[in-house]
């Protein structure tokens, strides 16, 4: 990849890196109570990773 990037192109990379993060601990326990242990990945919307899933930006 090229060293400079549009500005344009670095907008969807910041875009996407954002969506593979976790949710919020306290996601959790809003939603389940604190007895329940659920690993906070279970809540984000996009699940990627770099190796795996290739975006298109």
């Amino acid at each position: 990849m090229a060293r400079v990037k549009p500005a344009a192109k670095k907008k969807r990379l910041m875009k996407r890196m954002s969506q593979t993060k976790w949710a919020p601990f306290w996601t959790v326990l809003k939603i389940y109570g604190p007895k329940r242990r659920v690993h906070p990945g279970r809540h984000t919307q996009v699940k990627r990773h770099w190796r795996r899933v290739k975006t298109r930006a």
